[in-house]
């Protein structure tokens, strides 16, 4: 096993190679595939046991011993790339999007292409093409993408800021400021102290184009969503004036202190606290941030937690249209490297596997769990067994890194939550609608599905000039013409290049 880190560019090399040697004709056996190979991440602070009650029902579901290696997501990019380059290559992989690592090893021929190959199988067959076009590369599919919601974006804010202050909820961006300016001068908590601000943004590590408060806001303001039609030709979303707008706006609020002024450095995963301490009555995120925020509401006093935290959908931008910030549709999705599957029975084999994964039953398992274990069903929905026992307790812990193997491609077949009171019913009731009616206006981005190889070579790099820019404009240490001459040197630095084979293969396709 390789333990030092190598180089994108050798892991490359080396995963081609290996790839190469393992498909000669006739110079290697068959793999034995009654166990199936998986890399996969986990997110929590331990991953599951080997021999747990899910990993018993998975293997029977499925009839193959699986065999998972899991991996830190913190270090999960890291570790594919040395897993590619090492002699130890699993059957079947998580891949969290289209990362240059990835790109390059798909193109090189380090991964299968099921462009042709996955409607074959009922539960791979997708219901969302167009999702399956956005993870394409160029139109190649390459692996099973991960479902996730297309539309999340969502505006929440104190209700009980709002009741107080006799405001209705914002439907336009013009709203938004006026709520934020209440929430910072009207004294919304009652203490006769000037200790409260409007929106809470956290540090959001420069990247363009990944749904930050920022990319949401800008595409309210109708600069797309990462690239734009102009004139019959793609361009960058920030290089239109809608952007500059958007910003604009953005930095009106922060020098008024409607948002707060430790934006670029925050800490992300404490976003949550000046909206439960009474500081920050607004947050711009996906729709599952209210869940989280009533939970501590009710953890804090489950006697008071209702009516405090209110919340609506994507507003109305200065021209009046409602511009819905989607997302692509998926989360990653499911590799199968040639190295370790190495002919086309071999792969009809973890095909099958994948498909077995994707039933109903799999599903019900990988988001739910086991029924009679850690829930039961009541009005068609899972509700958890109380109270909980040390099973139930091991079985929800480690459903939540076994759903990083669902993909739900025709679907979701698991049940919905059923929530402890009606009041938290109704919220997930109307979250649910909310999203739905978004969706009809959704903005999506058309240039999912292309892969630009100047992109893939230098694409972070030419990013982090714009994003840089940005939070240098908001944070009054640069001009609006800083931040111009930025767009200018993403241009010259390769930019254009980019543009031009995005807009050829966007042309391409058609």
């Amino acid at each position: 096993m390789i333990t030092r880190k190598l180089s994108l560019t050798a892991a490359v090399a080396t995963a081609t190679a290996l790839t190469f040697t393992a498909c000669g004709a006739g110079e290697t056996k068959s793999a034995d595939l009654s166990t199936i190979n998986v890399m996969a991440p986990f997110l929590e602070a331990q991953p599951p046991s080997a021999d747990g009650a899910v990993q018993q029902r998975l293997e029977e579901l499925t009839g193959k011993d699986v065999n998972i290696t899991w991996t830190p997501n913190s270090s999960y990019e890291d570790k594919t790339n040395i897993t590619l380059a090492s002699s130890e290559i699993p059957h079947v992989m998580v891949m969290q999007g289209k990362t240059p690592g990835f790109v390059k090893n798909a193109e090189a021929g380090a991964f299968w292409d099921l462009t042709d190959k996955l409607d074959e199988y009922p539960n791979l067959k997708t219901t969302f093409p167009e999702v399956q076009k956005n993870a394409s590369i160029n139109g190649k599919v390459y692996g099973v993408f991960r479902a996730r919601g297309p539309m999340r974006a969502l505006v929440m804010f104190r209700q009980d800021w709002l009741d107080k202050l006799g405001l209705e909820a914002p439907k336009t961006t013009e709203d938004l400021y006026k709520v934020a300016k209440a929430f910072t001068e009207q004294d919304p908590d009652g203490n006769g102290q000037a200790d409260t601000w409007g929106i809470t943004i956290p540090k959001w590590g420069g990247a363009l184009g990944t749904h930050s408060p920022y990319d949401i806001i800008e595409e309210w303001y109708g600069a797309g969503n990462r690239w734009t039609e102009r004139d019959g030709k793609l361009i960058p979303s920030f290089d239109t004036e809608e952007f500059l707008e958007a910003n604009r706006f953005v930095k009106k609020m922060i020098d008024e202190k409607l948002i707060n002024q430790d934006f670029a450095t925050f800490d992300s995963t404490k976003w949550n606290e000046p909206f439960l301490n009474g500081k920050g009555g607004i947050i711009v995120d996906v729709d599952t941030r209210v869940h989280s925020l009533i939970n501590l509401f009710k953890q804090a006093n489950p006697n008071d937690f209702e009516n405090k935290v209110g919340f609506v959908g994507n507003l109305k931008g200065p021209d009046g249209e409602l511009h819905a910030h989607p997302t692509d549709g998926y989360g990653g999705f499911i590799a199968i490297p040639k190295t370790s599957v190495r002919t086309e029975a071999e792969l009809e084999t973890v095909l099958e596997f994948l498909d077995k994964m994707n039933s109903k039953e799999t599903a019900v398992l990988l988001k739910n769990g086991i029924e009679g274990v850690n829930f039961t069903l009541e009005d068609g929905k899972a509700a958890p067994i109380k109270p909980e026992t040390p099973e139930s307790k091991v079985v929800t812990q480690d459903i939540k890194s076994y759903a990083q193997l669902g993909t739900s491609v025709t679907g979701n077949h698991f049940y919905l939550a059923k929530e402890a009171t009606e009041y938290e019913q109704k919220v997930v009731d109307r979250r649910i609608e909310v999203m739905a009616e978004d969706l009809k206006s959704a903005v999506y981005n058309p240039a999912a599905a292309f892969v630009s190889p100047t992109y893939v070579a230098k694409g972070a790099q030419l990013d982090n000039i714009v994003a840089d820019a940005r939070i240098k404009y908001l944070a009054g240490q640069i001009d609006e013409q800083g931040l111009k001459d930025a767009i200018k040197l993403w241009k010259t630095s390769g930019g254009d290049k980019v543009q031009e084979e995005i807009n050829k293969l966007w042309q391409d396709s058609k």
